[in-house]
């Protein structure tokens, strides 16, 4: 039997074909796999995103809330940095009251000397009062004693005032008659 050369040929082109088939399979199949993994890597990607841009979004509300903080605190500290000018400004002024201090310290150790005798006026004073307070009364009770008379006076001239009046009825008649 004689082998017929182009036999080998045709037997290591059928090979080469079925394996350049397997390897086109294989890579078919490996490209599968790369897109699904690209696909999966991609929607990944798309979540990555969407939660990005959530924290992007958190961020910049809470970087505009830093914000208007620090402009209230720059507002709030002009206020205070005014209000210590202020406040500056008093304790100078107390300051200088402070110096007149010792004055009124030597005159209060004089005001102690003079409190006990000063006392002792007082208690002449309350004792005064008292006999102030004692004549008041008195007094009180005699007003009451001349607003009885006084009362009785008014009810006497009421009773005059009802007689004239009497009187002066038949006195208005007779005027007439009467030379003048």
């Amino acid at each position: 039997m004689s082998v017929d050369p182009r036999t080998p040929i045709v037997q290591v082109m059928a090979r080469l074909g079925r394996e350049t088939q397997l390897h086109l399979d294989e890579r078919h199949r490996h490209f599968k796999i790369t897109d699904k993994v690209i696909l999966f890597i991609s929607v990944l990607l798309i979540m990555l995103a969407c939660i990005n841009i959530y924290y992007v979004t958190v961020l910049y509300q809470d970087l505009d809330g830093i914000v208007d903080n620090m402009d209230s605190m720059y507002y709030n500290m002009s206020r205070v940095t005014e209000d210590m000018d202020l406040i500056a400004q008093r304790v100078a002024r107390f300051d200088r009251h402070i110096e007149n201090m010792s004055p009124i310290t030597r005159d209060m150790a004089s005001m102690s000397e003079i409190m006990p005798r000063l006392r002792t006026n007082m208690l002449n004073m309350r004792g005064e009062m008292s006999l102030i307070d004692g004549n008041m009364r008195s007094m009180t009770d005699a007003m009451g004693g001349i607003a009885n008379q006084m009362h009785q006076i008014t009810g006497g001239m009421s009773i005059m005032r009802q007689n004239v009046h009497q009187i002066s009825g038949p006195m208005g008649a007779m005027n007439p008659l009467l030379p003048n």
